[in-house]
């Protein structure tokens, strides 16, 4: 991928330290994904909601950068594919490493296993 991309705003911050909707509803994730065109982070297909599939689907924002620590892999929703290079995005690059994985830690159901796809 080029440093210059349609559908990418290297400067726009993400939206939050979790998944916008998943926090709004006191639900939780499996993993979280940033949008890099507007920074709305998304939970991912794994999770129940799959928000940031959902966002693609209502903005048509293209392309999504993993949101977890230790991860900058892209996913081009259009073409079901992953880039291991693309622009920086402006901080924070992964959500907090004392947030949980699946998170947050209270709200996330013993049996959890069982919720995700």
């Amino acid at each position: 991928m080029a440093e210059s991309i349609e559908g990418i705003d290297a400067s726009v911050p993400p939206s939050g330290p979790g998944c916008v909707e998943c926090e709004a509803a006191q639900g939780w994730w499996v993993h979280l994904r940033r949008c890099a065109a507007c920074g709305h982070v998304g939970c991912c297909d794994s999770s129940p909601a799959q928000h940031a599939s959902k966002h693609f689907a209502a903005t048509g924002h293209p392309y999504i950068q993993s949101f977890e620590p230790g991860e900058d892999w892209f996913w081009d929703f259009r073409t079901d594919e992953m880039f291991s290079e693309g622009p920086t995005l402006t901080p924070p690059s992964h959500h907090p490493t004392s947030q949980t994985v699946p998170g947050p830690r209270d709200r996330v159901p013993t049996d959890w296993q069982n919720h995700v796809h």
